[in-house]
């Protein structure tokens, strides 16, 4: 018999990974190109060429014993130097290898972060719509998860309710900008105000409050759009990272975790979240991948393609009659559903071999997500397909 803390997970699986699954079978069924799969935020751009000739000069040329072993628990020194490096020309910031953690992705991060700061019943704070795996996140370490609604106007943080919602129980509040799903990028007003009211309560409560920045979207912006960088902001902030989005990597799963010295506790909390590394079993980041990244640290993907299927899909649903807020990084549409009951419209779309997740998956009823990290051929021979099905809606 399985632990019952495992039951609500099992009931609870992943909406997202259920329609990935549903577009392997209608692929098998009609043929790829007549599946318009929307449902799963797998990047389509290659990754950089640099990529691949770095994984080849480094198995052709790396000592295998350093290339294939053990290192820290925190990652090789050198490769955490290069980041930090990077990262400091970049945002202005000051970190040193010490600052940085690898990774084994994203999730990863959040995790070792998250059993490096919480007690059974601490709670964190997420705004609403949000990435659905962060309350499994909060649970592993029986952490509570307390959602803030959505401003569903412009998916901008609801301020006034987190300051109504931070108790003498709230250890971190998680924040995703770019965002996934609506594409919305948090303002630089947004981020000061966010800030001055997490200040405000680590005050008034005598507490330490940490504002956890996930950033696997963070070099998909468009349109110039600025992404703040949020350490800079905010003592408290911890930065997670993934290269999934910005190199084309998820299947590689590396990343890193960044705390500024300037955190409260940063020494303590940096040597936690290198021991919770290792005894959450994934030990250290990929040895081979931490030194590719090394090598590609200022390497960039095609933002550009991203940003032709964005208006291609954008600029085809708004004028079939769709709502949606013009997303500014990432690579996702969030489009309101014309029923209340988005699982309705996500099964209609079925019927046009269209796969979208709905909102609910998001903490956010009534709207569905599209991603839109497929061929320009998917975006544009879709367009008909959603045609039909809107005309069963309007």
């Amino acid at each position: 018999m399985i632990s019952e803390k495992m039951k609500p997970f099992l009931k609870n699986s992943s909406a997202i990974r259920m329609m990935f699954e549903e577009g392997t079978r209608l692929k098998a069924l009609y043929g790829p190109e007549n599946v318009f799969d929307f449902s799963l935020g797998n990047p389509s751009v290659p990754a950089p060429e640099a990529v691949k000739k770095a994984i080849i000069d480094l198995v052709n040329t790396e000592d295998p014993v350093v290339l294939h072993g053990y290192m820290s628990n925190a990652g090789f020194e050198d490769v955490r130097q290069t980041i930090a490096e990077s990262l400091n020309r970049r945002f202005g910031t000051a970190f040193a290898a010490r600052n940085l953690i690898m990774t084994v992705g994203a999730a990863s991060g959040l995790n070792i972060i998250l059993k490096a700061i919480l007690n059974p019943g601490d709670e964190v704070i997420v705004f609403a719509p949000y990435f659905l795996e962060y309350g499994s996140y909060v649970r592993n370490y029986d952490g509570v998860l307390v959602e803030v609604a959505p401003d569903t106007a412009t998916f901008q943080p609801n301020l006034k309710e987190l300051a109504e919602k931070i108790t003498a129980k709230t250890k971190a509040v998680i924040v995703n900008t770019p965002h996934n799903p609506t594409g919305v990028v948090y303002s630089e007003e947004t981020i000061k105000a966010l800030s001055a009211i997490l200040e405000e309560k680590q005050k008034e409560l005598g507490s330490v409050i940490y504002l956890i920045s996930d950033e696997p979207y963070r070099e998909l912006a468009y349109d110039g759009v600025e992404v703040p960088y949020l350490t800079k902001y905010y003592a408290n902030t911890v930065v997670g990272y993934s290269y999934s989005k910005s190199l084309s990597l998820p299947g590689e799963r590396i990343g890193y975790v960044v705390i500024p010295d300037e955190a409260d506790g940063s020494a303590e909390l940096i040597q936690a979240a290198t021991i919770a590394n290792r005894v959450s079993g994934s030990v250290n980041a990929p040895s081979l991948m931490q030194k590719v990244i090394a090598r590609c640290v200022d390497e960039q993907t095609d933002v550009a393609a991203y940003d032709k299927n964005r208006q291609a899909l954008y600029n085809g649903l708004t004028q079939i009659g769709f709502t949606c807020i013009k997303p500014q990084g990432a690579f996702y549409l969030f489009v309101k559903s014309p029923v209340p009951d988005e699982k309705a419209f996500v099964e209609a779309g079925k019927k046009y071999n269209i796969l979208m997740v709905p909102g609910s998956s998001f903490a956010c009823p009534g709207y569905v997500r599209l991603a839109y990290c497929v061929s320009y051929d998917t975006i544009i021979n879709s367009l008909p397909q959603f045609k039909k099905l809107a005309a069963e809606f309007f």
